[in-house]
């Protein structure tokens, strides 16, 4: 029997990982990895746990025993979440980042005071956690009491987080109380204009998922075996990001998925934007692109490809990539498969990357024209860190990652291509 220091589980919507690591106290080796289909579906994620342990197995020849077990999971349609805040630009972004970061997957956001019809969307969208925000400490106070009496009159059994304005946190106790809802109260997201305060909501989003959200049938029995916490899967790789940041310096980490384009960022800016940003950026990002999945979204992907792309690289017409596209297998096999997932991880990646990084914007003032910086600055990004079966699996990953970085940059701010 294989005896190993460390066997951590990614409990995924379709597919549960397992990967096994030893010598963590001298030179960390990955042992091997086995996957299974989740079983959300059969009432029970163990039964999954159970398979890519056996498929583990399977793959090193012998049965495996380990010293501690850790888990992240996106089971169960992950960590859904609405957001709701007082102005779109200061604490509703800030509440968003933070919810982000911690790996939530958002379906609602607003500003200012919630309508009728936002509480009917609230409703429908069934989140697991709902976020108010709202008000730099010591400013308006109205919004974020109002949008929480009218959230409490949902009398939805759900956990509430309130990072708003700190002058409000006794009449949000007293607005909760006896409610069914669990009320988790931190520190403003926004507490002076320009300044974002992110870590304390994102650590307690995470806290809370765990308590409230591990509700797929049997995740409590993985509770007990696991050693930690078992946090969202996005949140995990924000979490390794922020570890490998302290480590190598700044670095930018995508994760192609089957249905999502994760860009995570763990960077300061450089000392050249600094002086002209905007507005104030967070240093650790996450940014999720719904319509950029290898799978699930692989024909949007595909539209965004230009056509002499399609004949020079893969020598079909669109219409014929079309129904290539239409027949492509989650895990490709052949050749021709391979190098069409290919173009599309190239495509997602740089269309990600672009719609994450921020861009330098020209205008004209008193003494003539100026330049200012507007979002995430890339420039002092010195590493790359790829994920997800694209960038992991595919022989010609690290080209991929080039070619979209060795992309014409304009005005944006992207990590050079040497990096």
């Amino acid at each position: 029997m294989k005896q190993t220091d460390l066997l951590v589980a990614e409990i995924g919507s379709t597919t549960t990982v397992v990967s096994a690591f030893d010598q963590l106290d001298s030179d960390p080796v990955l042992v091997g990895q086995g996957q299974f289909p989740t079983t959300v579906a059969e009432g029970d994620v163990n039964i999954g746990l159970a398979g890519a342990i056996r498929d583990l197995a399977n793959n090193l020849g012998e049965e495996i025993n380990w010293k501690r077990l850790m888990a992240s999971s996106s089971a169960a349609g992950g960590l859904r979440m609405t957001v709701h805040g007082l102005v779109y630009d200061m604490t509703v972004r800030a509440a968003r980042e933070a919810a982000l970061g911690a790996g939530a997957n958002l379906k609602f956001v607003t500003a200012g005071r919630l309508r009728r019809t936002d509480l009917i969307k609230i409703k429908d969208t069934q989140p697991n956690i709902i976020l108010i925000a709202g008000g730099v400490d010591y400013g308006e106070r109205d919004t974020a009491i109002y949008n929480a009496e009218l959230i409490r009159s949902l009398n939805l059994n759900i956990p509430v987080i309130y990072a708003g304005n700190i002058e409000n946190q006794e009449e949000i106790r007293l607005i909760f109380e006896d409610s069914s809802n669990d009320l988790y109260i931190v520190d403003n997201v926004y507490p002076k204009i320009d300044e974002l305060n992110i870590e304390p909501t994102r650590r307690v989003i995470q806290a809370v998922f765990e308590e409230h959200i591990t509700g797929a049938g049997g995740m409590e029995r993985i509770r007990e075996l696991v050693d930690g916490h078992i946090i969202p899967t996005p949140g995990a790789v924000m979490e390794a990001s922020i570890l490998l940041k302290e480590e190598l310096g700044n670095r930018v980490c995508a994760d192609i998925g089957g249905a999502t384009t994760d860009i995570h960022s763990c960077t300061t800016e450089s000392d050249d934007i600094r002086g002209i940003l905007l507005d104030p950026e967070p240093e650790h990002k996450r940014t999720v692109e719904g319509d950029l999945g290898m799978y699930v979204n692989r024909m949007s992907v595909l539209e965004m490809i230009p056509d002499k792309e399609l004949t020079s690289r893969l020598q079909v017409t669109r219409q014929e990539a079309e129904a290539l596209c239409q027949e492509l297998p989650p895990i490709p096999i052949k050749e021709k498969d391979k190098a069409f997932i290919a173009l599309l991880a190239e495509q997602a990646l740089k269309t990600a990357l672009r719609r994450h990084a921020g861009v330098l914007k020209e205008y004209f003032g008193p003494s003539g024209r100026k330049v200012a910086a507007m979002g995430k600055d890339l420039t002092a990004v010195r590493y790359f860190i790829g994920t997800g079966g694209a960038l992991t699996r595919l022989p010609n990953r690290i080209q991929i990652i080039q070619t979209a970085l060795e992309e014409e940059k304009r005005m944006e701010l992207l990590p050079d291509s040497n990096i």
